[in-house]
Protein backbone atom coordinates (compact mmCIF):
# COMPACT_ATOMS: atom_id res chain seq x y z
CA UNK A 1 0.00 0.00 0.00
CA UNK A 2 3.31 2.03 -0.19
CA UNK A 3 2.46 3.39 -3.46
CA UNK A 4 -1.29 4.48 -3.15
CA UNK A 5 -2.35 7.93 -3.01
CA UNK A 6 -4.69 9.87 -0.18
CA UNK A 7 -6.75 12.37 -1.38
CA UNK A 8 -5.17 15.17 -0.43
CA UNK A 9 -1.84 14.31 -2.18
CA UNK A 10 -4.68 13.90 -5.41
CA UNK A 11 -6.47 17.54 -4.19
CA UNK A 12 -2.59 19.27 -4.25
CA UNK A 13 -1.85 17.24 -7.18
CA UNK A 14 -5.15 19.07 -8.97
CA UNK A 15 -4.90 22.39 -7.09
CA UNK A 16 -8.47 21.41 -6.06
CA UNK A 17 -10.13 20.43 -2.90
CA UNK A 18 -10.49 16.91 -1.13
CA UNK A 19 -14.17 17.47 -0.91
CA UNK A 20 -13.67 17.23 -5.36
CA UNK A 21 -12.00 14.31 -4.95
CA UNK A 22 -14.62 13.06 -2.91
CA UNK A 23 -16.68 13.86 -5.76
CA UNK A 24 -15.00 12.21 -8.03
CA UNK A 25 -14.63 9.36 -6.41
CA UNK A 26 -18.47 9.20 -5.34
CA UNK A 27 -19.69 10.20 -9.09
CA UNK A 28 -17.44 7.14 -9.85
CA UNK A 29 -15.03 8.73 -12.07
CA UNK A 30 -11.78 8.26 -9.92
CA UNK A 31 -11.77 4.45 -8.77
CA UNK A 32 -10.88 4.10 -4.84
CA UNK A 33 -10.02 2.14 -2.66
CA UNK A 34 -12.78 2.51 0.60
CA UNK A 35 -10.91 2.06 4.00
CA UNK A 36 -13.43 3.84 5.92
CA UNK A 37 -16.02 6.37 5.82
CA UNK A 38 -14.09 9.30 4.16
CA UNK A 39 -10.74 7.64 3.68
CA UNK A 40 -9.80 6.36 0.23
CA UNK A 41 -6.84 5.48 -1.55
CA UNK A 42 -5.99 6.33 -4.96
CA UNK A 43 -3.85 3.66 -7.40
CA UNK A 44 -1.42 5.36 -9.49
CA UNK A 45 -2.75 3.84 -12.46
CA UNK A 46 -6.37 5.02 -11.41
CA UNK A 47 -5.41 8.00 -11.27
CA UNK A 48 -3.56 8.26 -14.56
CA UNK A 49 -6.56 6.62 -16.01
CA UNK A 50 -8.69 9.53 -14.85
CA UNK A 51 -5.98 12.01 -16.39
CA UNK A 52 -6.55 10.03 -19.74
CA UNK A 53 -9.95 10.35 -20.05
CA UNK A 54 -9.88 14.10 -19.12
CA UNK A 55 -7.64 15.28 -21.46
CA UNK A 56 -8.91 17.73 -23.54
CA UNK A 57 -6.79 16.82 -26.80
CA UNK A 58 -5.22 13.61 -28.21
CA UNK A 59 -1.48 13.54 -27.42
CA UNK A 60 -1.11 12.79 -30.71
CA UNK A 61 -2.21 15.82 -32.11
CA UNK A 62 0.03 18.79 -32.75
CA UNK A 63 -1.68 22.34 -31.47
CA UNK A 64 -0.87 24.89 -34.01
CA UNK A 65 -0.31 28.42 -33.42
Amino acid sequence: MANLLTCAQVAERFGVSVATVWRWIGHKELRAIKLSRKSYRIRPEDLAEFERRHETTDSSEQISE
